[in-house]
Formats: C-alpha cells, structure tokens, sequence
C-alpha cells in the first residue's frame, strides 16, 4: 500500500509499505477514506520528538470503513464505517475503566523507554515514536487498528467524512481543553494558539457557556477564521498580550487560560522565546514554553490553565511562584477521545457544530509530502490539511 513515512527532520515520502494485517484477534483493519495532519505531526516533521525509525508511517487522525476484523472482535464488522481515535486503548484496565483511557496501561508494548523519560507511561498512540509503541500510523491506504472494539466509533448513515474525521483527534481535544475550564456564565476564557486544536477549542468554549473569547495568534488566516467564531483576537506580534488581557478584563486576567501550541511556540513573539529557541538549539532545553508562561501571568487569581499544547521534556523557567501564590488550577492531558466521543458525535448530529470549518486543504497522498511544509510554514493560508487516499 502507498503511506507517507518519515525518513529523518523534514523528510516525509509517499512510498509502498507492507500491507497491515490482523496481529490479534481484537484488531481491525479499515481501508482509509480520509486522514489529515496535525499540528503534532509537525513536532515529528521538525525532528522534536525521539525514537522515530526511518520508514515509519505517520499519521493518528484517521477513519475509514472495516475491510477484515479479528475474531475476537464483535463490535465492527465489514463494511463498517469508523472513526478511529488516537489514543489506543484496552477498555479493561485500571484507567480505562476510569474513562481516562489516554492512560492505557497495555497498549504501549514497550513502556520502559518512556518511563526514563516521563515516570510512567501514557497510552501507545498511532503513528507517534517508538516511545509510545511505534504504531503505523493512518496516513496510508489502510491501517491496522489495535483493541478495535474500544476504540473505532461507527459513523451515522448522512454524516460526511469530513464532518467527523476530526472526532479523532482536534474536536475532542479542543473541547476537553475548554471542558477543563469549568466556565461559568460571564466567563472570559483566553486562548493562544488559532490553529486547527484553538478553532476548536474556541467554538467549544462558547458551547459550554463563555460570554467572551479571547484567540491569540499572529497568521491573519488563523485570526480572522477565529473572527468568524465570534472570537476577539489578538496579533501577538502587535500587542503586549498581558496588558492587553488585562485592559480587557479590569485588570482581573482571564477566568481561564488555553495552551493550545506547545513545544514550539514562535521563537520571535518575545524576549523569552527568543532565549527558549537558543537553549534548544544548543542542547541545554527540552521544549519552548513561552505561551505557558503567559498563559500563567495572563490567568486570574485563583483561575484555571488548560494545557492541551503538545510538550516533550522538562520545561524551563516556569513562574511556579505566581501560580502557587495565586492559586491556579493546571488541568492538561492527551486526550482520552473514547470518552468524549458520544457526546460530541450528538453535537455534530445535531447540527451544532460542523468541525470541517477548518479544512483548507484537500489532497491526495501523493501531495502530502509537500503539504506537510506548506502547514509548517503557513503558506497558502493553510490552517487543515485532509488527504484523501
């Protein structure tokens, strides 16, 4: 089959791979009708994260329909249409039976490399290093989909592809990241970051109830489709951000504040930034957390951060102090999607919200090499890019 496969920092190619096939009687195997990349790709795409092998296939948004099921499987059968989550997930163990499957104890094969890193180990990811279980990614004619019967959701007859694609990764995650917010009537809630995870957690944040959202960013794309949400956006390469906010809200700071951009925040929006890209040049820094800096100076007395911005290491420099004095609440987490599926899945029915308000781009594999640049680099007004195999 044709997949896009890494092959080193800004190498990606469109090249045959093995065909997937059963490994366990609970897998599944779909053929791909739609993937996309993510944001979190690009840390892959930039050589950030480690143990990525050459001729690893990428890729964890994914669905498709059900083309074989192992016999142990007696949720999907063939024909089925899913929507396959990022997280895999047993559905059996301790965490998974708490509903924070993201914390999946079994489906990492080979948790030990990740516990030197991290402590412990979060659930096996699809097409995520070998660190979180070296799965094939869904950027490919097919993917093998491991505990098929916790994970794939089947797809409602009249919803399109490209309205539920998402529900593998970007809406639940933009929705947790304003579900951590606890908002409460009159809330205002800051967002930095108005890509594809931001857009979502934006429209999520006014679903559950925020008066006022502010989006930071500085794409004019990215700004204005933040706009067209309702959003009051702010150019971070024209603004102090923390005196804006603060103007903005009787010097009080936002209720809660949304890391949706992680690890490689823009090395030129501040002094700081600036510093975070040296250390990581030079080996002597892990990730770059300006904007959770920020989000911690910019967040009212006894508020909430949500952080659903990707990071990799130790972070450097953090204001412990202000949010120890202040009282903050941290809530972060790979997304469990299983338990937001349901609910989410019934907002899209609904009419609600249409996630595929992101979609820029719509290619083959073929194109994705390229594309993979193009939304590293915010050309073309790209802010979501979904292949079609």
């Amino acid at each position: 089959m044709k997949a896009l496969t890494w092959h080193g920092k800004h190498d990606i190619r469109c090249e045959s791979v093995p065909d997937p096939r059963i490994e366990d009687g609970r897998d599944a195997i779909i053929k791909v009708t739609a993937c996309a990349i993510c944001g979190s790709d690009l840390h892959l795409y930039n050589g950030v994260m480690p143990d990525m092998h050459s001729g690893d296939v990428m890729g964890h948004e994914t669905m498709g329909q059900v083309v074989e099921v192992g016999k142990d499987n007696k949720k999907l059968k063939v024909g089925d249409r899913v929507v396959v989550p990022f997280t895999i997930s047993c559905g059996e163990c301790f965490f998974c039976k708490r509903g924070f499957y993201s914390g999946c104890e079994r489906s990492n094969p080979d948790p030990a490399k990740v516990r030197k890193m991290w402590g412990n180990s979060p659930a096996g990811l699809f097409g995520y290093t070998h660190l979180l279980g070296g799965y094939s990614g869904g950027q490919a004619e097919y993917l093998r989909v491991p505990y098929a019967d916790v994970g794939p959701i089947k797809v409602p007859e009249g919803l399109s592809d490209e309205q539920v694609l998402f529900l593998s990764d970007i809406f639940p995650t933009g929705y947790m990241a304003a579900d951590f917010c606890n908002i409460q009537s009159g809330d205002t809630i800051a967002i930095w970051g108005c890509g594809p995870v931001g857009q979502m957690a934006i429209k999520s944040a006014f679903i559950l109830g925020a008066e006022r959202v502010i989006a930071i960013d500085t794409v004019p794309e990215r700004l204005a489709l933040a706009a067209s949400s309702g959003a009051t956006t702010l150019d971070f390469m024209d603004n102090d951000i923390y005196d804006q906010i603060m103007e903005m809200t009787a010097g009080r700071g936002a209720d809660a504040c949304i890391d949706a951009v992680g690890t490689e925040a823009d090395a030129s929006a501040s002094w700081d930034s600036r510093i975070d890209r040296i250390k990581v040049a030079t080996f002597m820094g892990t990730d770059r957390p300006h904007v959770l800096r920020q989000a911690i100076h910019c967040c009212r007395n006894f508020g909430t951060v949500s952080i659903v911005g990707v990071y990799g290491g130790f972070l450097d420099k953090i204001p412990m102090g202000s949010a120890i004095n202040r009282g903050l609440t941290f809530r972060m987490a790979q997304t469990p999607v299983q338990r937001y599926l349901p609910l989410l899945l019934e907002r899209i029915q609904s009419g609600e919200i249409d996630p595929s308000f992101v979609i820029t781009h719509r290619a083959t594999l073929q194109e994705g090499p390229a594309l993979y640049k193009t939304f590293r680099d915010k050309q073309d007004g790209c802010i979501k890019v979904v292949l079609k195999p």
